[in-house]
């Protein structure tokens, strides 16, 4: 089994994992009800996704 010759610094470490920090969802404005959704996914209020109903949403 490989095993490292010598221990990564700190430094090296740090430099390594600078990409991996949670970055903010892509955000778009539903066209049917004008709510903000995810982008690629079906819009939480109305159930539309591309100006076709996916999920049916009951309306209380």
């Amino acid at each position: 089994m490989a095993t490292p010759k010598r221990r990564q610094s700190k430094t090296r470490t740090r430099k390594r994992r600078t990409h991996d920090k949670a970055e903010m969802p892509t955000l778009a404005i539903c066209g049917n009800c004008g709510a903000w959704h995810r982008f690629h996914h079906v819009c939480d209020e109305c159930g539309y996704y591309r100006g076709k109903l996916a999920i049916e949403k009951d309306i209380i």
